[in-house]
């Protein structure tokens, strides 16, 4: 095989991801892009992929009704994240596409079932662009009612009964509040200290018990399982906790006698049991060491997830918790030509220049000396570069680069205080981690000095741009995907919707404006020697092209060595398998030629 055709082999491994079991089936969906876009497939009985129902464009969210009559899936237009929600019938043989909540303009955030499988909740911001509220749809007449009303972000998380929504609205990009709206007389009931700045996720009742239990770092570095009494919200019990690692996700089985949660070890999830009755919890064991996902149960005894590892992109698995047995639901994740090729990572620590330990998978094949690198910059900023399949890295690395992918400060999964270091004017100590990393790599791993690339997409597109603007002697190559090359014009042209949301990470463009020229890539191009890569989506809600737009301008007004790629029908997320293929292909490209001259 040609180089080009091992590279496309890398890039068309398909994946299964977003599992859910249908209510009183036995059976489950997910999503996977055989089609070249994300849409329903679910298994035949010889367990073969069969598409469930056609859509016009990928789709995003699914959520199967109680009584497993309906299903109401999320779709958005060419990537532009306004999601609209369409129904099917579930039981019907021919399965018909039927419009529930469409008005193109505007945002939809699907909150999922009533018990009944009445009603679905959603939030809307139709009222203002920055404004949330929250609806309640009838599936059968289509009739739509507003309950609550929220002059900010929110999003129905979670019903209680019937009549009760739990509401999640954000405070700030990491922190939230929860309240319970009851949907016919409008009453809200705060849940826990809202003086305390706390994460608030996952909320799940338990109609036996009266409970609804949840994760929350309230008081507490880490998000940790607790729970409260429906008829006192504002009192929480912790129940089970990890010092240094948050849980991620739970989710109860049918009967109410086991909740499965998932615990994220540097990067690593662990799959978990806990008892509410004997309060008793016990780790699995026999799980490939990756990331676990979209936990549903298909019985009271079988749990099913998504699972991706760095060399398994991605299927659905079981877990018996009476025997204790794992086993592979879908072969889809794997290739005979390119799987023999894919490389484990390890997981490393490096002190930065204050001495903090920042960790990261360090993914290499060859150890040879004076290898070239790349630096691959996770987004967010609060997100997390976790253990699972990314192509691009392993074709560099089959290629005989090194690939180190860190989580600079400002990540999350390592504690609250991990998480804010980041904030406000504390913006370039991240970009020096990264520094501090390109030198640990000559220093510890043989990588030559001057064949070292960094990478990064939207926060890590704008650490990038920041790298090579204030330590531009480091870099040999880089390449922006979706990100910010000012925050001062990113935050001014942003979605209403988000903006307060991303100045508590940043700082206000009242207090911090001048900061934000002073540090900007943009302002700073004249200090770019390493040629760069860009590419945007035209659709992108979140980070305007505007941003790459004016940078690439600059650039080329410049004369400076700039490449600029702009995909039409992409938003923020380049998700269509095309595009995918074209922006890995010139990247890969791009690398090749740079950092091996």
């Amino acid at each position: 095989m040609s180089d080009e055709e091992i590279l496309v082999d890398f890039l068309n491994v398909n994946s299964a991801f977003q599992s859910q079991a249908i209510s009183g089936e036995s059976q489950f969906t997910f999503l996977s892009k055989f089609t070249g876009k994300a849409e329903l497939w679910t298994l035949n009985e010889e367990n073969k992929p069969v598409q469930v129902i056609e859509t016009p464009d990928r789709v995003m969210d699914v959520y199967h009704g109680p009584k497993g009559d309906w299903t109401v899936i999320g779709m958005d237009y060419k990537g532009n994240e306004k999601q609209q929600i369409y129904a099917y019938r579930t039981d019907a043989e021919i399965k018909e596409l039927i419009p529930l909540v469409v008005s193109p303009d505007h945002f939809h955030h699907i909150g999922g079932w009533s018990p009944n499988g009445k009603f679905l909740s959603f939030s809307s911001n139709r009222r203002a662009a920055g404004f949330f509220d929250v609806f309640i749809v009838d599936i059968e007449t289509k009739e739509i009612k507003k309950v609550y009303s929220h002059d900010a972000n929110c999003i129905p998380v979670s019903w209680i009964d019937d009549e009760n929504i739990i509401v999640s609205s954000k405070v700030t990009n990491i922190d939230s509040t929860l309240s319970v709206v009851h949907i016919h007389n409008g009453s809200i009931n705060v849940i826990g200290n809202q003086d305390v700045s706390s994460r608030y996720e996952m909320p799940i009742a338990d109609t036996i018990s009266n409970n609804v239990y949840m994760l929350s770092d309230y008081k507490e570095e880490t998000l940790h399982l607790c729970r409260f009494s429906v008829d006192q919200p504002a009192q929480i019990e912790k129940l089970l906790h990890w010092e240094k690692w948050d849980m991620e996700e739970i989710s109860f089985s049918p009967e109410k006698e086991l909740l499965a949660f998932t615990l994220n070890e540097g990067g690593i999830n662990r799959l978990g049991f806990y008892s509410p009755q004997l309060k008793a919890c016990e780790l699995a064991d026999g799980i490939p060491k990756g990331v676990i996902s979209s936990m549903s149960w298909l019985t009271n005894e079988i749990l099913i997830f998504t699972l991706k590892t760095p060399i398994a992109p991605g299927d659905i698995w079981s877990y018996d918790v009476a025997s204790k047995k794992v086993n592979r639901l879908t072969f889809i994740g794997q290739s005979k030509t390119v799987g023999k090729f894919w490389c484990e990572p390890e997981l490393r620590i490096f002190h930065s220049f204050d001495g903090l330990e920042v960790p990261y998978f360090f993914y290499n094949k060859d150890a040879s000396v004076n290898q070239p690198a790349v630096i691959y910059v996770h987004g967010g900023p609060e997100s997390q570069t976790k253990a699972e399949y990314n192509p691009v890295v392993q074709y560099l690395v089959h290629k005989g680069m090194a690939v180190a992918a860190p989580n600079i400060r400002g990540s999350n999964g390592y504690g609250r205080s991990f998480l804010q270091m980041d904030d406000a004017d504390k913006r370039l100590d991240a970009v020096e981690d990264l520094a501090c990393l390109a030198k640990e790599l000559t220093a510890t791993h043989q990588v030559a000095e001057d064949k070292i690339g960094i990478i990064g997409r939207s926060y890590g597109g704008f650490m990038v741009l920041a790298a090579l603007t204030h330590y531009p002697n480091l870099w040999a190559a880089g390449v922006d995907i979706v990100g910010m090359s000012n925050l001062k014009t990113f935050l001014q042209n942003t979605g209403e919707w988000r903006r307060y949301l991303r100045e508590s990470e940043y700082g206000s463009l009242e207090q911090y404006s001048k900061y934000f020229d002073k540090i900007a890539p943009m302002n700073l191009t004249d200090k770019i020697q390493a040629p760069l890569l860009v590419f945007h989506g035209r659709n992108d809600t979140r980070v305007p092209v505007s941003e790459a737009q004016q940078l690439v301008d600059d650039l080329q007004s410049r004369k400076s060595p700039v490449k600029f790629i702009v995909f039409e029908d992409e938003g923020h997320h380049t998700e269509k398998t095309a595009n995918q293929i074209t922006m890995h292909m010139e990247t890969v490209a791009f690398f090749d030629r740079y950092l091996r001259k």
